[in-house]
């Protein structure tokens, strides 16, 4: 668990990942009220749900990114955009399971980050550091179907298809797949070599 308190500071061209400070608490408060993030996580089933969100984090909430920093089973990071140098989003590695040397890994930007690479880069980077220094055997992750964005990011970093979670999510009227994909460490020095030369 030792290696997962040591909160990194993984820095790529467009994006620095690092652990989450006070001033990182607006810009989550307003990526995490978004209705494209909203839809994107799961966290609503219509549109009218995502709408009038606040965007300044509760209690809990300001209470949860505080704790981000002494997780021992967990990394969280703040996702910053380098030409702005705000926080715009998180790249998280959770579930740990010891036992099969392998987790699950989310990322979540607002829409001050979207469309400029930054997620395919913060995905490379975690990945990278799941791998190279926590010891990682399996990176595995979920996404809904109508995330194509997220699904071209996670291709173009490696993450294989292995199932689909027929109807899984209600969005609407709409009954939505689940996508299941994962990363193998030994896949992942060929992947990077794809990956860091098409940055």
């Amino acid at each position: 668990m030792s290696a997962w308190l040591a909160k990194p500071v993984l820095e790529g061209e467009l994006v620095r990942l690092r652990p989450f400070c006070e001033e990182d608490l607006v810009p989550m408060g307003r990526a995490l009220a978004d209705p494209e993030v909203l839809r994107m996580t799961g966290s609503v089933h219509s549109p009218e749900e995502a709408e009038g969100r606040p965007s300044v984090l509760d209690e809990a909430g300001v209470a949860w990114y505080r704790s981000r920093n002494e997780a021992a089973d967990r990394l969280d990071l703040a996702l910053v955009d380098r030409s702005l140098g705000t926080c715009v989003g998180e790249a998280v590695l959770n579930d740990y399971d010891a036992g099969n040397m392998s987790c699950n890994f989310r990322i979540l930007i607002g829409p001050e980050g979207r469309e400029r690479g930054l997620g395919t880069e913060a995905t490379r980077l975690v990945v990278q550091y799941g791998f190279e220094m926590l010891g990682l055997h399996r990176v595995e992750l979920s996404a809904y179907a109508f995330n194509e964005r997220a699904l071209r990011v996670y291709e173009k970093v490696g993450f294989r298809t292995e199932g689909v979670l027929r109807e899984a999510f209600r969005f609407g009227e709409s009954w939505v797949d689940v996508i299941i994909m994962a990363l193998l460490a030994s896949e992942w020095p060929a992947r990077r070599q794809v990956t860091e030369g098409t940055e």
